[in-house]
């Protein structure tokens, strides 16, 4: 039975999906537009720092304010109303919220927030991705124990390649290459807030418009999300990493099956079974039309002469020796696909991407030189961006984590395109999300 057959069902006998939100900025807002419109699923409570601009988000996506007057969280589940307040504690511990939905985009708090889930036996999508590349296969281990389904959330682009990567490997094809699209040149990289929205091309009121954050969007361009992302793909997946990075290169949707080709075959791959990025913009700034920016795709290969006469007779587009084949949706409209994690985990039981084991990591890397003394900002910021490593690399170089290189001060100076370490910053151990990652690197030797 389809998912939506199964909301249907949900919505017929009263027992709708009760979620509680976490964090109603920009992509919290996209899945608030589409929960009114999606039967069987009631949002119960929002919790966010600010419950004024909770509201104001409400009103921009078009909710209704008789939807927002619930006073707790019972009072919402009695009258279908949602309740908004500062207490995510009191979100994640009611006992009839079935999941929660993390989306602060703030990878310390959203580690908090998690735990706090599993030990109040709720399951989670994990909106804040940058949560999952430096903890997430503990954090699925810790749902397995909890007897909760811990997921990623469809709409992001990494869940969206886990599902291109299950189809193919459902239908027996060998993946060779999965990844995402991404606008790239090498000097994006020290790109700051100040700098993000002539690059990303948006110009400064369209972002005010959106309510854009300009850190937040810094870091996709900056290569930290591109990073982020592909780890979380490569712990869920099994597929490798670049062993100095992603590569970006260049490629039109027609040209993807020529580049995501092992090197010994005219690619760009050190092997066959890896993560990557394609770059929307030929190195010399050149935009590539029919590009795969906004998008997901998965490389495929004909293990025999049939299913290559197959790829053939079908018209299917492949590199030239007719053995490497491409499937992409071109978009993924982010926020307003959340819909599809939720009704997996409560209609299925099932995630929609989850770590299996600890393959990738992301190092903060210095923008610039920085000296001790200097706080770093995390990722999208001033003074660190993220770059993706194999998490052997990482583990023997004992590399910080991007996701734990905020409001931390360096104790040592470091030189521009220098990834960092734990030696070279002044780090607050207290924290979980530390002992998390802690622990990860001590329950997954390499």
């Amino acid at each position: 039975m389809s998912l939506y057959a199964k909301l249907q069902q949900r919505a017929a006998s009263q027992q709708p999906i009760r979620l509680g939100l976490i964090g109603a900025g920009k992509f919290g807002s996209m899945y608030l537009s589409q929960i009114p419109r999606t039967p069987g699923v009631h949002l119960v409570a929002i919790a966010d720092l600010s419950p004024d601009i909770a509201r104001t988000n409400l009103a921009r996506v078009g909710w209704q304010t008789e939807r927002t007057r619930a006073t707790s969280a019972e009072d919402a589940i009695k009258h279908g109303n949602t309740w908004i307040t500062d207490d995510w504690q009191a979100v994640v511990k009611h006992p009839q919220i079935d999941i929660v939905v993390e989306c602060t985009g703030n990878p310390i708090a959203a580690v908090d927030h998690i735990l706090a889930a599993f030990d109040n036996h709720k399951h989670v999508v994990n909106v804040t991705v940058e949560a999952d590349a430096f903890c997430g296969p503990l954090l699925a281990r810790r749902a397995a124990l909890a007897g909760v389904v811990y997921t990623l959330a469809y709409g992001d682009q990494p869940a969206m390649i886990c599902d291109l990567v299950d189809w193919a490997r459902t239908c027996g094809f060998p993946v060779v290459a999965a990844g995402r699209g991404h606008k790239w040149l090498p000097h994006f990289s020290e790109s700051t807030p100040e700098t993000v929205w002539g690059y990303y091309g948006l110009t400064p009121e369209q972002a005010e418009r959106g309510g854009l954050n300009p850190k937040m969007f810094n870091s996709f361009l900056d290569g930290s999300k591109p990073s982020i992302e592909s780890t979380a793909v490569s712990n869920a997946t099994g597929l490798a990493v670049p062993s100095n990075g992603l590569l970006y290169p260049p490629a039109s949707v027609e040209d993807i099956p020529y580049v995501t080709r092992p090197q010994s075959e005219g690619g760009v791959l050190e092997k066959k079974g890896m993560v990557e990025v394609i770059s929307s913009l030929e190195k010399d700034g050149r935009t590539i039309p029919y590009d795969i920016r906004m998008g997901v795709w998965v490389t495929v290969e004909a293990e025999t002469e049939y299913i290559k006469n197959c790829f053939e007779e079908y018209n299917a587009h492949t590199d030239p020796t007719g053995r490497y084949f491409t499937l992409y949706k071109r978009w993924h409209l982010i926020g307003l696909e959340v819909g599809m994690s939720v009704a997996s985990v409560a209609c299925r039981g099932e995630p929609t991407g989850v770590a299996t084991g600890w393959n990738a990591d992301v190092v903060a890397t210095a923008k610039r030189d920085l000296q001790p003394g200097e706080m770093l900002d995390g990722e999208g910021g001033y003074t660190v961006w993220g770059k993706l490593l194999p998490a052997a690399t990482s583990a023997k170089m004992g590399g910080l984590p991007l996701g734990l290189a905020h409001n931390v001060k360096l104790v040592r100076p470091v030189k521009k395109g220098q990834s960092l370490c734990w030696d070279d910053v002044a780090i607050d151990t207290s924290t979980h999300a530390y002992k998390v990652r802690r622990e990860m690197e001590s329950a997954f030797p390499l």
